[in-house]
């Protein structure tokens, strides 16, 4: 107990990026794996119910006081580890910013993430919710990670086949992950690496600036910009990024709503499912710049949820459940949310 830090009665509203005014009852800063080995090692600190806290970008708190225990996870370091013939490793503890990862591995002249930036969140968050942007997912230039395991007490090492990855999803995130807490995670990143233009947007902006074959870097730019212009900074107005996943549907549906609404953003997937725009859905349903008491839905994207200024937990989600109520109603789809939700 002696060399565990528990804080108690902690604020969390700096810790999410919705800026949620909750409170924690039990908080641990975890900046060495011992500290996770000694709270397993302690049978009643091992019974608690935990959250696993990264940067608090993918979370909405809905009560004003989380029972749970608050791990942290603040494990810091980003280095080169080695190669393989096509790839270079790279590593980033989990508590690394992940924007400032991608950052570092193009000061390192490495491509490979840089659809991804800025991406809010910590490294070791992002194999949990296998994030992605314009065409690519951690996924795709994921090589290993180390979790710690809370039932054995033990760090162990993870594939991508250990890992189940999916569309914004994990073993993480499901029942037999949940007793797994990331350190760190390593990339392969490409020797022979070619730029990943296969969203038209990206593209488009790449030819604006007059850039015809473009390197890393200024991939990463165009990224950026377009972020910038369409999404807003979790640190001026409170927001967890895209709030719903873009909902998968048969061809048959697809093909139905169609008829309906010819202008339906859709895109055809490997299996002959058609992955839909959920931006568009909730747009189509009035909710651009509307907002329920102080939560509201950003006028510039319809995905993105945001706090107007002192919104609870519970009226951002109660603005998300009418929303979902709106677009099956009109589509027959149902959005999942894409945050944790405690």
């Amino acid at each position: 107990m002696q060399a565990l830090p528990i804080a108690h009665d902690i604020s969390l509203q700096q810790f999410n990026t919705f800026g949620i005014p909750a409170r924690a009852r039990r908080y641990l800063r975890v900046e060495d794996p011992a500290q996770l080995q000694a709270l397993a090692a302690d049978p009643a600190l091992a019974a608690l119910p935990r959250l696993v806290l990264g940067g608090g970008s993918n979370l909405l708190i809905t009560r004003d006081e989380v029972e749970l225990l608050v791990l942290h996870m603040a494990l810091m370091g980003k280095e080169i580890v080695g190669e393989t013939a096509d790839a270079v490793l790279v590593r980033g503890r989990a508590g690394e910013n992940w924007h400032e990862f991608v950052q570092f591995t193009l000061a390192q002249g490495l491509g490979g993430l840089e659809n991804m930036s800025l991406i809010p969140g910590t490294v070791g968050a992002s194999p949990i919710q296998n994030i992605g942007a314009y065409g690519a997912e951690v996924k795709d230039l994921f090589h290993s990670l180390t979790a710690f395991d809370f039932t054995t007490g033990a760090t162990r090492t993870m594939s991508a086949a250990d890992c189940r990855f999916a569309y914004r999803d994990s073993v993480f995130k499901h029942e037999d992950g949940r007793q797994l807490a990331v350190l760190d995670v390593t990339f392969a990143l490409p020797k022979a690496w070619t730029p990943n233009l296969r969203y038209a947007e990206l593209a488009r902006e790449l030819e604006a600036e007059g850039i015809a074959a473009p390197q890393p870097r200024q991939v990463a730019d165009a990224v950026i910009a377009i972020r910038r212009r369409k999404l807003p900074d979790p640190a001026e107005i409170g927001n967890a990024g895209s709030f719903f996943k873009n909902p998968v549907v048969s061809g048959e549906h697809c093909a139905r709503l169609l008829e309906q609404w010819p202008n339906l953003v859709h895109h055809l997937q490997p299996d002959g499912t058609e992955k839909l725009a959920a931006g568009w859905l909730i747009d189509q349903c009035g909710w651009k710049g509307k907002a329920l008491g102080r939560a509201g839905v950003y006028p510039k994207q319809a995905l993105v949820l945001v706090n107007n200024g002192g919104a609870s937990g519970a009226e951002v989600l109660a603005l998300a459940r009418a929303i979902q109520a709106d677009v099956r109603e009109r589509f027959g789809v149902l959005l999942e949310p894409e945050p944790v939700m405690v």
